[in-house]
């Protein structure tokens, strides 16, 4: 007979396999000058676009993002963490990312309220590949990437766009660039609590494009057609009155359940497309209409990637348009690969 014991330590005819943890180089580090100087938004716009439409045919493994509330303390905070990922099927890469933002206390040391990290790993081995010091630029990038794709496919070739950015911090400057990559020729409308002057300054230098600022809210969205949000507060801001026949609003502010840029009836009355309405209906514009009552999820027109694969309608005549952008791992995921594919041979 035998025993337990004996049957453990009986020999087996396959070779025993000694786990080891380091045989994989280890990831490269490419800090945030390397970065910033060797990416830029036009370079994420077509990974992003093919990145939506995947995500849309349900080719692409998105979890639900991941926060981490800070709360102030005498030896913490305040400050959010935000961590999202995603893998695009048949990728060689997949990405997940940590995005720390609001870390206000920072200011006071002379340090910038927000930082970030990608991790792009190798989708064979499971290997982490590369750990990119981005401080929520590459999140900026594929932003402003999304807002492109919601731009060129919620207006016409040719016409005639005057465009207009509430908020005139990093985003909004991303989202010009953006915007001038897949509809060059416009001018373009700023408000902004602060820094609106040195944003119409700024943009009208790099982009050759006329830039004005507006005194109010109100008179830019009564002079625009394309209205860009990106605020960081949980208050709306601008009206349904205020709005012209055809305007789209590209929404990008509202990413946790504080904020919300957009009126509830402002969402009822659009043609509302949601980058994921897994996302947006927790922590998006279209969250603040669900708990009002005055929406439901059969109100939503599409998913931008429907859009993108031509299964759902984009811009058809002078309807208003509202694309909630609160961001998806399948973005981070497209810009995690395109920044691995230029900065893997330096």
């Amino acid at each position: 007979m035998t025993s337990a014991w004996s049957a453990l330590t009986k020999p087996t005819s396959f070779p025993l396999r000694v786990r080891t943890f380091a045989a994989f180089p280890a990831p490269r580090l490419f800090d945030y000058d390397t970065v910033t100087s060797h990416l830029s938004v036009a370079d994420a716009i077509d990974a992003v676009e093919s990145a939506f439409g995947a995500l849309a045919k349900g080719q692409v493994d998105v979890p639900m993002p991941m926060h981490i509330g800070v709360a102030e303390t005498p030896t913490a905070g305040p400050g959010d963490c935000h961590i999202k990922g995603g893998y695009v099927l048949g990728a060689p890469t997949f990405t997940v990312k940590l995005a720390c933002v609001s870390f206000y206390k920072n200011l006071e040391q002379g340090l910038p309220a927000g930082s970030g990290l990608f991790c792009v790993v190798d989708a064979v081995t499971g290997a982490p590949l590369a750990v990119l010091q981005e401080n929520r630029y590459m999140t900026d990038l594929r932003t402003g990437a999304a807002g492109a794709v919601a731009l060129k496919h919620t207006t016409l070739p040719g016409q005639e766009l005057r465009i207009g950015f509430i908020g005139a911090g990093a985003i909004a400057r991303t989202m010009a660039r953006a915007s001038k990559a897949v509809r060059p020729h416009f001018t373009g409308m700023v408000y902004g609590l602060a820094g609106a002057d040195d944003f119409a300054n700024d943009m009208h230098d790099e982009l050759g494009l006329d830039f004005t600022v507006a005194a109010s809210a109100r008179e830019l969205c009564e002079s625009c057609n394309v209205i860009y949000t990106q605020t960081p507060g949980s208050d709306t801001v601008l009206e349904l009155d205020w709005l012209q026949p055809g305007t789209t609003i590209i929404a990008s502010g509202s990413d946790q359940p504080t904020k919300q840029e957009i009126p509830n009836d402002v969402l009822k009355a659009s043609k509302y497309i949601a980058d994921l309405i897994k996302q947006t209906s927790k922590v998006g514009e279209l969250r603040g209409a669900l708990q009002a009552g005055v929406m439901t999820e059969a109100d939503v027109h599409a998913e931008l990637g429907q859009v993108v694969n031509g299964d759902k309608s984009g811009r058809e005549g002078d309807e208003l348009i509202v694309v909630d952008l609160t961001g998806t791992g399948a973005q981070d995921a497209a810009i995690g690969q395109v920044a691995w594919d230029k900065l893997r041979n330096l």
